[in-house]
């Protein structure tokens, strides 16, 4: 699956790349506008010296890690939550008959380069901040773990939000809410929007397990919302869990399925 899902992002890429001005001119683009984050950050921290109890640096931080997160998956996997318009165009039908996952094609189709200008915006936010904070070793070891299931975490939400299309092939908002709508709350303090939204991302849809939970910990912080303290090392089993429940939301939507007849 790995090869096959390779092989296809390859000719993607081949593809894109005869036309390398465009497509050279499109990640630059996507690295600009992503960057525009980033200044609205700088704003906030111009008019005041802490967000929710966090300095910049912790701020970026925090930014930098879900991003990271959420650019990969999206780069990998995000063409999944664009489910409705094949479905209404009726090639997600060719899709069930080739000898690959449904899910593999979905993924890979399209697959646009340009993304990497995000995901290298992110990293370089991310390397910045940790040159400030100066985060011990000891801790540290943490980092690529939460970037790991911040993946995951995030891949399962767009998994979800395909399988939530297969019921409602117009309302692809629907799912882009809990997509790009769950990756814009990642980026800032949980402890700015209130107690009971950073308890419903922690047991509900489990996005503070993206980067707040395990940050806490790299950060020596204590939780504001008084959770408790094991749930910094939670990330691996809230995604693992996570990933379970969209495989198997992604297979009953395969199953109920009906051909467009097209």
């Amino acid at each position: 699956m790995v090869r096959t899902y390779c092989l296809l992002a390859w000719t993607w890429t081949r593809a894109f790349a005869q036309y390398p001005v465009s497509m050279v001119l499109i990640t630059l683009g996507s690295l600009c506008v992503n960057a525009l984050d980033i200044l609205a950050i700088w704003i906030i921290f111009a008019h005041t010296t802490v967000l929710g109890g966090f300095t910049l640096p912790e701020v970026m931080f925090l930014y930098g890690t879900s991003s990271v997160s959420f650019a990969l998956a999206d780069m990998l996997f995000g063409n999944v939550d664009r489910l409705s318009g094949h479905i209404r165009a009726g090639t997600f039908d060719t899709m069930l008959i080739r000898p690959v996952s449904p899910f593999v094609q979905m993924a890979v189709d399209r697959f646009n380069v340009y993304r990497v200008g995000k995901t290298t915006q992110a990293a370089v936010v991310l390397g910045l901040s940790l040159g400030q904070l100066g985060v011990p070793w000891s801790r540290a070891w943490m980092i690529p773990l939460m970037i790991v299931c911040g993946v995951v975490i995030f891949t399962a939400v767009f998994a979800l939000a395909g399988a939530v299309q297969f019921l409602l092939t117009d309302a692809p908002e629907v799912a882009n809410a809990f997509t790009y709508g769950g990756a814009s709350l990642t980026q800032y303090p949980p402890s700015v929007y209130g107690t009971e939204l950073v308890r419903a991302v922690t047991y509900t849809v489990p996005l503070a397990f993206v980067n707040w939970q395990p940050a806490l910990y790299v950060l020596d912080r204590d939780d504001p919302s008084g959770l408790p303290y094991w749930l910094r090392f939670a990330s691996p089993a809230a995604a693992l869990a996570l990933a379970v429940v969209a495989a198997l939301a992604w297979r009953a939507g395969v199953r109920r399925y009906r051909s467009t007849g097209s």
